[in-house]
């Protein structure tokens, strides 16, 4: 009877077992796998995610090559993707005629190198330039005031964010933009403006208003941001544009049309930098905007004018958001979509770029690990960057009051219920972004300036003495 016992036993086990791999359920010590419901292939193969196991005691197993190749992926969408953008910038604005110049079929004088690489504070990837052209470069043989030289540039595609179309003659047809060209730099390891890549660092060079502003047609910008396209509106729009100067940007005036703070100077923000962002929620200055997956969708469709599909109902406000409800940005449709099938591979390759480690020499070490033991301490700076995220873990905005600032900036994002808030920023790789001052706007020009404010605000009494080691700590970061 016992045997019997034991072997009907069995026998039911081996039915849970049975049914449990029809599920595609795997037992590993013990626990279902979390993944048991994924879907399989034709041949039953389970391919969770972009893997092929589903061991959840094993992450990454039999991923490599999928994993490896969602970075590659999205590696070439954030330098080389214009989700179709040229359609706005050459095909509407006609920026490609500014570049060129009259001379080669544009209009006006054309850009030189010289005036991309200083003025517009572009740069070049030394890697993308054939090794002759590298030592024509380094001998001075290279005509840097010539459009031409812009073009071959263009043609090489070396020039980080902008890639130029050209027709059968060779003659430029369009021009569009990628995320590099606000969110990578160079390393200036050949010459200023020119060297290796460095993504994710922001360019704190780029002067994006001029280069806009450049444009023979904003009759359409205008038209969009101001409700107007006269001559009056588009004088405006250029007054706006140019306002902004090199590491700005404004990434809301052609959603609320606000150009200028109440006191006259510009609405733009620095350039943020796209790297160190793992584990965050928010990383744009302005809260309640969303994640680092909605400001990708939101800049390639509003902002980069790429062709694709987006929604958010919060900018179907026309007292708030005048010109997003003129550009229909609350909710847009293209046919192709050349935007969203992108956003996972970008917010892979994104989400894998660490924050620079400071250069040797560049800090005091026991000043930092000083300043280390007052910002957890006295300072009261890790209540909100908290290590080692050094931002706050969950919810990552704070009022505008908390930390003794006006609300401009943070009244210009969809507010909800909680009001306008300011994103605490991660600190990691502070040292490769602050060429431009500190805070969303540059109000602080130093680091020390930064804690004089907080020290105010918060009463926290520190001494001379452990304010610099607090600089000392965060140029550490």
């Amino acid at each position: 009877m016992r045997g019997l016992t034991r072997i009907a036993g069995l026998i039911v086990i081996s039915v849970i077992a049975a049914v449990l791999v029809l599920l595609g359920g795997v037992i590993v010590n013990g626990t279902v796998s979390a993944f048991s419901a994924a879907k399989g292939d034709d041949n039953g193969n389970d391919k969770p995610g972009a893997c092929e196991s589903n061991l959840v005691d094993r992450p990454g197993l039999g991923c490599r090559k999928e994993l490896d190749q969602l970075f590659e992926q999205g590696k070439q969408v954030f330098r080389f993707d214009t989700f179709g953008d040229e359609d706005f910038w050459g095909g509407r604005l006609n920026l490609h005629k500014a570049i060129e110049g009259e001379a080669f079929g544009g209009v006006g004088p054309g850009v030189s190198p010289k005036t991309a690489l200083t003025a517009a504070g572009l740069k070049v990837d030394v890697n993308a330039l054939p090794a002759k052209l590298r030592n024509q470069l380094k001998r001075g043989e290279v005509d840097l005031d010539s459009p031409a030289t812009t073009l071959a540039l263009l043609k090489l595609n070396s020039v980080v964010g902008v890639k130029g179309f050209f027709n059968g003659d060779g003659s430029l047809s369009s021009v569009g933009i990628t995320c590099a060209i606000c969110h990578s730099t160079v390393a200036d390891s050949f010459a200023p403006g020119i060297g290796n890549r460095l993504d994710g660092w922001p360019n704190q060079d780029l002067d994006t208003g001029l280069i806009v502003s450049l444009a023979p047609n904003l009759a359409p910008m205008a038209q969009q941001v101001l409700g107007a396209s006269d001559p009056a509106a588009i004088a405006t729009l250029k007054q706006v544009l140019l306002s902004w100067g090199p590491g700005f940007y404004d990434a809301e005036v052609n959603i609320d049309a606000i150009g200028f703070k109440p006191d006259g100077s510009s609405a733009a923000t620095r350039i943020p930098a796209a790297y160190g962002h793992l584990g965050e929620n928010f990383h744009t200055w302005t809260g309640g905007f969303g994640d680092v997956t909605y400001w990708n969708a939101y800049v390639a469709n509003l902002q980069m004018h790429g062709n694709g599909n987006f929604n958010d109902e919060r900018f179907n406000d026309p007292d708030k958001y005048p010109a997003a409800v003129r550009g229909g940005f609350y909710k847009l449709r293209h046919d192709p979509d050349e935007v969203t099938s992108k956003l996972a591979p970008l917010h892979f390759y994104q989400l894998s770029l660490k924050a620079p480690t400071p250069p040797p020499g560049s800090f005091d070490p026991a000043a930092a690990k000083r300043g280390e033991a007052i910002f957890n301490g006295q300072g009261q700076c890790s209540d909100c960057h908290m290590p080692p995220l050094y931002t706050d873990a969950g919810y990552n905005s704070h009022k505008p009051s908390e930390i003794c600032i006006d609300s401009f900036q943070a009244d210009r994002g969809p507010t909800g219920a909680v009001g306008g808030t300011m994103v605490t920023p991660q600190l990691p790789g502070l040292w490769a972004r602050s060429k431009r001052g500190f805070y969303h706007d540059g109000r602080f020009p130093t680091l020390l300036a930064v804690l004089n404010h907080y020290d105010s605000c918060f009463g926290l009494g520190l001494s001379a003495g452990q304010k610099s080691d607090l600089v000392e700590f965060l140029k550490s970061r």
